[in-house]
């Protein structure tokens, strides 16, 4: 289901937008836990009463359970799942409310708790629910064995070799749940009806055909894990055969291994090229700055130098002047003492 969450107030409001059913063939008030109101409006209006003892704002909690188009589901799913997200979201136990719409066939359901704990009259903090929300959509997805959305996929349901630097070192980092690989092979198998068509869906995922050691199909990642096809479907291998054909013109497990090699090298190859060039842009400002400080320093030591010869210029002017006089001085003694023995 696709979990989407609000933190708001407006009780009044949320609940006639709840009951509307104008917009809706039907709609059931499935549940009231925690209230002493035995009515939505009622319900809502008591959580907004005990959000007065405090400073909360946003008293309610709203969440919106929304399956797949063709997915049936029953009161005890939405009940279970409403169970899990108060779990997730740190709101277990609180007022409840669980609300159930009806259109043309399709059913979605609402969830309203009430943030405030009625012991403390303090609000629950909600920290990071889109990302747990979204993080239990998956599961919910996963443990239904419903097709997952690209927005639920990991990696948006691209291919590894289509992943840019950045995503392909994300995915190192991460695992693929099993129950995802199961789902991208049923997925592929559905929207086939040839070995072709099984081969062109899986590969827009990432996974390769080939001819297994037991003349079976399997499905290769990019990393050469292999995947019995007709174990992961839980099919038959004579069912899977009888819509693939015989796995005998396939390539086997080590000449795709071998393939996958060298598209694996190739994009690495183009990665260790992207990287060597992001760094060659990121060193751009650092060495335009070294060469401004170069010629700083350059002109700095050339003031250093000018300032340094004046010195020099002037300290020798200063010492031949001394030198001058001393001489002068030391002639005008000689002079003096000659002069005294002459007369």
């Amino acid at each position: 289901m696709i979990l989407k969450g609000s933190q708001r107030a407006g009780a009044k409001q949320l609940s006639a937008h709840l009951l509307n059913d104008r917009d809706n063939d039907h709609v059931a008030v499935l549940e009231l836990e925690g209230f002493i109101a035995e009515d939505l409006h009622g319900a809502l209006r008591e959580a907004e009463a005990v959000s007065k003892a405090t400073r909360c704002k946003q008293y309610l909690f709203s969440l919106s359970l929304n399956p797949p188009k063709d997915a049936i589901v029953g009161e005890e799913d939405f009940q279970r799942a409403a169970d899990q997200a108060g779990k997730v979201l740190g709101l277990e136990g609180q007022p409840r409310a669980i609300i159930i719409h009806e259109k043309e066939g399709r059913r979605h359901a609402h969830v309203v708790w009430s943030r405030i704990d009625a012991d403390t009259l303090t609000a629950i903090n909600l920290p990071h629910f889109k990302n747990r929300l979204t993080s239990l959509s998956k599961e919910l997805y996963l443990e239904h064995g419903w097709a997952l959305p690209n927005g639920l996929r990991s990696h948006g349901g691209k291919s590894f070799l289509n992943f840019t630097l950045d995503e392909w070192q994300q995915a190192k980092r991460l695992d693929l749940d099993p129950r995802e690989i199961k789902g991208i092979l049923r997925d592929a198998w559905d929207r086939s009806d040839s070995l072709r068509g099984f081969g062109n869906a899986l590969e827009e995922r990432g996974y390769f055909i080939a001819k297994g050691d037991r003349r079976g199909f399997v499905a290769l990642d990019v990393q050469g894990n292999v995947f019995a096809v007709p174990k992961w479907l839980g099919l038959k291998s004579k069912e899977v055969q009888s819509k693939l054909g015989s796995p005998d013109k396939s390539p086997s497990v080590s000449e795709v291994k071998q393939e996958l090699k060298g598209k694996v090298t190739d994009k690495l190859k183009s990665f260790i090229q992207q990287t060597k060039d992001r760094h060659i842009q990121e060193a751009l400002p650092l060495e335009r700055e070294n060469h401004a400080l170069r010629d700083q320093h350059r002109a700095e030591r050339e003031r250093l130098r000018l300032k340094q010869d004046e010195r020099a210029v002037v300290e020798a002017k200063t010492r031949s002047d001394r030198l001058r006089k001393g001489l002068l001085g030391l002639l005008d003694r000689v002079t003096g003492k000659a002069r005294a023995i002459r007369e």
